[in-house]
């Protein structure tokens, strides 16, 4: 194994990992942490003036580009084990009553991510990053709000506050870019 192959695989594994940590700590997240806690229903934080969402559409946000990160530098399969792991793992450290909203929420948004990723990320990283998490990012929102609360009242702020996320990640997403092209590191 190559210098730069073992670079790529453990990168690969912390970005795995960090993917993994996302998934439960946005569901304790919505049932626990915000500046409100909507009665039978999630906690939510202010994401734009007036616009609120359950708080952890910051992690999904973040997880959706991770997931890309993940298949970069381990491959489509690892990703696919990532997607149906993170569907196992979206049922933990929530309410009963979101574990399935929130699995199923996970696994479509997570394979459309996936879909719209795997042709893009050959004309470049962080344009195939921000196209698939949009798509995942609107169909996690809108899945999960239907089927956890029977509504779609936080569709705004839901995909707001995962774009607000993915925005964030952009430098970063730039910089693993320019550091692969500097290093001859190709997607795996």
């Amino acid at each position: 194994m190559t210098k730069i192959d073992k670079m790529r695989r453990i990168e690969g594994i912390l970005f795995l990992a960090a993917f993994a940590a996302c998934i439960p700590l946005a569901n304790f997240m919505i049932g626990n942490v915000g500046t409100f806690c909507v009665p039978n229903g999630p906690c939510v934080i202010p994401v734009a003036p007036g616009l609120t969402a359950p708080s952890g559409v910051l992690l999904i946000g973040l997880a959706l580009v991770l997931r890309d990160l993940v298949q970069r530098r381990l491959g489509l399969s690892w990703a696919i084990g990532a997607i149906i792991v993170g569907a196992l793992l979206s049922t933990t450290f929530t309410a009963p009553s979101l574990a399935v909203a929130s699995a199923i929420a996970f696994l479509l948004s997570e394979l459309a991510d996936l879909l719209v990723f795997t042709p893009l990320q050959k004309r470049g990283l962080v344009k195939a990053a921000l196209i698939s998490s949009a798509a995942g990012l609107v169909i996690d929102s809108m899945v999960f709000l239907y089927l956890a609360f029977g509504s779609l009242e936080f569709i705004a702020g839901q995909i707001l506050g995962k774009a607000i996320m993915v925005a964030a990640a952009i430098p970063i997403l730039i910089w693993i870019r320019n550091r692969d092209r500097k290093l001859g590191l190709v997607p795996a």
